[in-house]
């Protein structure tokens, strides 16, 4: 039997179901074919001529996770979401208790559901191929598992190992996973996988799962043993160090392991059951699942991308720049398959900046990821060159060299002069406006910037950055290209700084600000990492280090007129200048540190800023952090730097690493309350100074009782507000501003013209 979601056979008495959603571009948990997979299950379980069943998948993946339009869904209806959830147990108990023998054949990766499906059966293979993984990764989107995980994981793994899959959402693959108990056998290949089903179905007619043999001992000792209580008084010790309260998805799920395991597993899945229904309901949850979860994949697909443009395939790439920037982007590209051009200035630097991929190789393979067979053929894609020329058949080429204006054109016009004209050209700048850039370019719209973040084989974001110029063409190749190497590409307008750099150094100079009022420089440190920011604001600017700062306001003196830049110019230059505090790498910045033992608070700062810990409270102190960088993101939506809500939140949570839970630095607006948020920074601004000042437009959105996500997403559809929409929600308002900036109008004779004028002001037009 076929049907849209799985093929169904029986075979010498066993039955054999193989998922094959045809309709999905993956096979995916999601209520429909829970429903159609328990009533196939069951219908099996009465059948007298069935001795076993197995199941399997027909796609690459065995099930990687949840259904994404349902995710969209939930917690809207509470109660009929619990009732859901308890039937979708009740079926599953029904197959673990039927008395048939169910095994799992894992032939590819089974995260979430998918691997909660398999928990249902009796034994799990798994082939084994280090492609594959398994895990529970619900806690990375502020979900907890709700299929069983929870209950049914510390009998397998044992508490203290099942606390750490559940709270880090870990992926095993098959050696760790055979390790950790969640799986009972390895398989060669499929054949080898369906023979041992078949084996153990033969051999175990009548089987019982862990959580209802009374003999079973749960590793490592039960809850009620010392070994076990331990364990739980450490990790609730050790979450709260590590999540500040800030998730509640993962103190759901230490509840859920500590209450399910003193209860029989009906009940215990009934706990999971109501703290899954109760997770879905919170503003945390649901920001994780749009910002992380629904929006990501969307870009990770290129949703960014222009949409009549072919799309452009980079089989060789040329790179401008063997630093370390330059040989990350090597690595990347050339582990994504394409024939990789690394030129430097010299030879030997070159192939210096190639040796980091054989680095990272001999990494990977002592850890299993890897063969040397593997590792050959992808640094055989890595060409070392010192000649512009090796460039000439590139169909993307990516400058990254030093941060200097004169030596950025010089290379741009080496490499435009021998390559195909109709091929792109990027940047990987970091702080330099793109148009800029692009005045040294005989073809401006194939410019484009791809601003890259270090070290780049782990960071997942990358902002691309359109100037003036640029086409459509050139944004299409630059998106194809993020994606193609497995990055996650946002789309952003030029500005010095562009998006992420840009808010990034509200968030280091607030720190700063902070601490030259007399905030004691721990204190500061401690709030930032308690709301979630994952380095304090003094100890991040010391990895990027003080001189760099400096280095890129010196070179900007018109941003120096502006009050707070030229701040924290004053205070950078006099660590630098007068007290040799430059950075990490040279040991001495905001902490110190020694070549033995872990970095410390340089002592000094407390000297000469006065510390007084009576300074300022400690819900000042955060929100100034928080909201200052919320405030700069919503500037650059306001200043059409970025083009959307989500770009935003996407970049401040892969970029730097704002608080996941928050949804991202535009969307903590409406997480703390628009109203809220507004009459605080109104109040910010008059004791600390215009940096807080509140756009007139995010005024204009919270009194027409709007979201965040309401800027730029009009019913039309097209990214922006039309100009009758704004005309009819906004009027009122939009005339006391203009009547405020010089421009005289009433309700009844605002015209075409002077409401362009008005929306101009405000970034809407």
């Amino acid at each position: 039997m076929t049907n849209d979601f799985y093929e169904y056979k029986v075979e010498d008495g066993i039955a054999i179901l193989t998922i094959n959603q045809v309709n999905n571009p993956t096979n995916l948990f999601s209520q429909e074919f829970i429903q159609k997979y328990i009533e196939q299950a069951h219908a099996a379980i009465a059948d007298e001529s069935v001795k076993g069943f197995i199941v399997t998948s027909g796609r690459k993946m065995f099930m990687p996770g949840a259904d994404l339009r349902e995710l969209e869904n939930l917690g809207v209806d509470a109660e009929k979401e619990l009732a859901g959830a308890l039937e979708m147990h009740k079926g599953f108990r029904g197959i673990e208790t039927g008395g048939k023998p169910f095994v799992a054949v894992i032939n590819g990766t089974a995260m979430g559901g998918g691997l909660e499906l398999c928990l249902t059966c009796h034994h799990r293979i798994m082939l084994d191929n280090p492609k594959i993984k398994i895990g529970f990764p619900e806690v990375k989107v502020g979900l907890l598992p709700g299929g069983g995980g929870c209950a049914k994981a510390p009998y397998l793994m044992g508490i203290q190992n099942s606390l750490m899959a559940l709270l880090q959402g870990t992926e095993f693959r098959p050696d760790k996973a055979l390790k950790q108990g969640l799986v009972d056998q390895k398989a060669d290949d499929q054949e080898d996988a369906m023979a041992k089903a078949k084996a153990w179905i033969a051999e175990n007619p009548k089987p019982v799962q862990p959580w209802d043999n009374k003999k079973h001992r749960i590793p490592g000792g039960g809850l009620m043993t010392p070994n076990g209580a331990q364990i739980m008084a450490g990790g609730i010790g050790n979450l709260r160090k590590a999540t500040h309260g800030n998730y509640p998805a993962a103190q759901y799920i230490m509840s859920i392991v500590y209450e399910g395991l003193q209860v029989p597993i009906d009940r215990a899945l009934e706990i999971e059951a109501r703290y899954f229904t109760k997770v879905i309901q919170t503003k945390e949850a649901k920001n994780m699942i749009r910002s992380l979860f629904i929006e990501m994949q969307k870009a990770k697909k290129g949703a960014a991308r222009p949409k009549d443009e072919p799309k452009y395939e980079v089989k060789k790439l040329g790179i401008l720049g063997a630093g370390m920037m330059g040989a990350g982007i090597a690595y990347v590209s050339a582990k994504a398959g394409m024939d990789v051009v690394l030129k430097d200035v010299t030879l030997e630097g070159a192939e210096k900046g190639k040796s980091y991929s054989e680095g990272l190789l001999k990494k990977a393979i002592s850890r299993g990821r890897s063969t040397q067979e593997k590792a050959d053929a992808l640094l055989a894609r890595i060409k070392p060159t010192a000649e512009p020329t090796d460039v000439a058949d590139c169909d993307l080429v990516i400058e990254a060299v030093f941060e200097n204006v004169d030596l950025k054109a010089t290379v741009t016009k080496q490499s435009e002069d021998v390559m195909d004209p109709s091929k792109v050209y990027a940047s990987n700048t970091s702080t330099i406006p793109i148009t800029l850039l692009a005045k040294a370019s005989a073809r401006p719209d194939q410019f484009i910037g791809i601003h890259f973040f270090s070290p780049v084989d782990k960071m997942p974001l990358v902002e691309i950055i359109v100037g003036e110029k640029t086409g459509p063409k050139a944004i299409a190749a630059a998106v194809d290209y993020t994606v193609a190497i497995g990055k996650i590409p946002v789309v952003v307008n030029d500005s010095r700084g562009f998006y992420t750099s840009r808010t990034f150094g509200t968030y280091t100079s607030e720190g700063m600000f902070l601490l030259e009022e007399g905030v004691p420089a721990a204190m500061i440190e401690n709030i930032a990492k308690a709301k979630g920011m994952p380095v304090g604001p003094l100890a991040v600017t010391d990895e990027v280090t003080l001189t760099l700062g400096l280095h890129i306001m010196e070179a900007d003196e018109e941003s120096r007129k502006i009050p707070s830049v030229a701040r924290n110019y004053k205070l950078a230059k006099m660590l630098v200048e007068e007290y040799g505090r430059t950075s990490k790498k040279d040991g001495a910045g905001f902490y110190d540190y020694p070549k033995v033992g872990k970095k410390k608070l340089w002592p000094k700062l407390a000297e000469i800023f006065k510390s007084n810990i009576d300074t300022l409270p400690r819900d000042v102190i955060e929100k100034r952090i928080m909201h200052r960088q919320a405030l700069e993101s919503y500037r650059c939506l306001e200043e059409g730097v970025l083009n959307s809500v989500v770009d935003g939140d996407l970049g401040s949570i892969l970029g730097w690493g704002f608080p996941p839970y928050t949804g991202g630095s535009l969307s903590y607006i409406d997480f703390v309350g628009m109203d809220n948020f507004i009459a605080e920074c109104d109040d910010f601004t008059k004791r600390f100074g215009e940096r807080f000042t509140i756009p007139q437009s995010l005024r204009d959105l919270a009194a027409a009782g709007k979201s965040i996500h309401d800027f730029g997403g009009s019913s039309n559809g097209n990214g922006k507000y039309s100009a009758a929409e704004i005309k009819k929600m906004l009027e009122p308002q939009l005339v006391e501003y203009a009547n405020s900036i010089g421009i005289d109008a009433t309700v009844d004779d605002l015209k075409k013209d002077t409401l362009e004028k008005v929306l101009g002001k405000l970034g809407l037009s």
